[in-house]
């Protein structure tokens, strides 16, 4: 028997044929699940997952509907004992000095910039997660704001270095209207006519 009959084969379901692929379209869903998460949505998705996680270990355990400000709150002071910022307190030799020369027995905490940034991704991720409008996002929730803005002023004053918010003001000098930028110094001259 000769062997010039050829039967076609069937591809493998996981290896499509070049001819398929030609012929099919993905659906967008498809495509979504094939691209891989940018750095920002994979840390969304692991500081959702903590917060749960978190949630749960609370007694009794919490669910995302039971949970407000206050458990929020409770979750940025826990996650303190993980900080890698030296916060001295005001009774330590070293408070206010933004290179302490020697060691203290202060506390590492939670840097204010992450604290920030960990509070922006997990208002994002409750609201992709059903948890409601704006309006009631727990981390939008303005306690939440004054913790920030205490952990960033008490860290500021604890390092001595101030925390400046970019702000421009106007400078006038002898018919000459000068704006300064007080962030990075530069000024721009505009003259009055």
């Amino acid at each position: 028997m000769s062997s010039d009959h050829h039967t076609p084969t069937k591809d493998p379901p996981d290896r499509p044929s070049s001819s398929s692929i030609n012929h099919k379209q993905l659906l967008p869903s498809q495509s979504q699940a094939q691209q891989p998460l940018s750095r920002y949505e994979s840390q969304k998705r692991r500081d959702w997952n903590t917060f749960i996680q978190y949630l749960k270990s609370q007694n009794p355990p919490l669910m995302m509907s039971q949970f407000d400000y206050t458990h929020v709150l409770s979750f940025l002071r826990y996650l303190d004992q993980f900080g890698k910022t030296k916060v001295h307190h005001q009774a330590c030799v070293f408070f206010g000095q933004p290179d302490p020369p020697g060691p203290c027995t202060c506390p590492l905490k939670q840097a204010w910039g992450s604290l920030d940034a960990l509070i922006g991704r997990l208002r994002a991720a409750y609201e992709e997660h059903g948890g409601g409008s704006p309006d009631t996002n727990p981390f939008a929730n303005g306690s939440i704001r004054v913790h920030l803005r205490e952990v960033r002023e008490s860290q500021a004053k604890a390092r001595g270095i101030p925390y400046r918010k970019k702000k421009r003001r106007k400078i006038k000098n002898d018919g000459v209207v000068a704006r300064k930028d007080v962030a990075n110094s530069s000024t721009h001259n505009q003259s009055s006519t």
